[in-house]
């Protein structure tokens, strides 16, 4: 016990705040306090516990805990570990490519496209690859949207075509030539081993080999998806979490316009 005051009382913590040296909070300003939660390929052991507290320190967390452990079963560990983080962040120097864009209602859309195009704007859409989830897609596509966020089908000045999940590259721009689609959707959730970069690079490709990348706007979304990433791969705008179908669609209309897609 005496031990434990002894340490809390030699930390001395800044308390005050410099934005170039951002450190986790927890209970103290700059006190680094982070919980990390990661699983080991050994079986549920005091050993597997100790290696993962060597884990948490080479990865710079001072005095880790691990408050928590649970065996997997076959020789898998998962733990939790509770410590304070060494390492802070310069925040003045971070920058991060965004969608610029006016982000407007859905009313307000609409009214932009009655105002600067003319017609109604074409929107095809799809979860493409081996990708079976469409709840990204349906999110920003779907009449009913998500979180009280309607989506583009309930748009009056945009026409709506969501293909759904594990559409092939192939069909998704066929369609879109088929109807003479303004705008591209792709949803892309599932991500591991990276299967979604040759996967939106192909799709890529395939417009560009039809001929009507210079007239078509393509848009990536998904949980891994950033803008950044999706601009390195050929896209015009990547939208991550958190984003809406008024996100999208104001992007995709005063995109149109700039590019004097009529």
């Amino acid at each position: 016990m005496s031990s434990g005051l002894y340490s809390m009382e030699k930390k001395d913590f800044d308390k005050t705040f410099d934005k170039t040296r951002v450190k986790a909070y927890g209970d103290t300003m700059n006190d680094g306090k982070v919980q990390l939660s990661f699983t080991l390929p050994l079986p549920y052991s005091d050993e597997a516990k100790e290696a993962a507290r060597q884990l948490a320190l080479k990865m710079g967390i001072e005095e880790p805990n691990v408050t928590y452990m649970m065996d997997l079963g076959v020789g898998y560990t998962f733990f939790v570990v509770y410590g304070s983080c060494i390492h802070s962040v310069d925040a003045t120097k971070i920058v991060v490519p965004k969608v610029e864009t006016n982000t407007m209602s859905m009313d307000e859309v609409d009214e932009y496209i009655r105002k600067n195009i003319g017609r109604k704007v074409v929107v095809v859409g799809a979860c493409t690859g081996t990708d079976a989830h469409t709840v990204g897609i349906d999110a920003i596509m779907n009449m009913k949207g998500y979180a009280g966020h309607y989506g583009l089908e309930r748009y009056q000045m945009i026409e709506v075509y969501n293909l759904g999940s594990q559409v092939p590259n192939e069909v998704l721009v066929a369609k879109a030539i088929e109807v003479n689609a303004d705008a591209i959707l792709v949803s892309q959730v599932v991500t591991q081993k990276n299967v979604h970069i040759p996967n939106m690079t192909e799709l890529v490709e395939l417009v560009e080999a039809e001929g009507i990348r210079d007239r078509v706007i393509l848009v990536a979304g998904g949980p891994r998806i950033s803008h950044e990433l999706a601009k390195e791969l050929g896209y015009d705008a990547g939208f991550g979490a958190g984003s809406f179908a008024e996100d999208v669609a104001s992007f995709i209309v005063q995109e149109m316009v700039a590019r004097g897609i009529k």
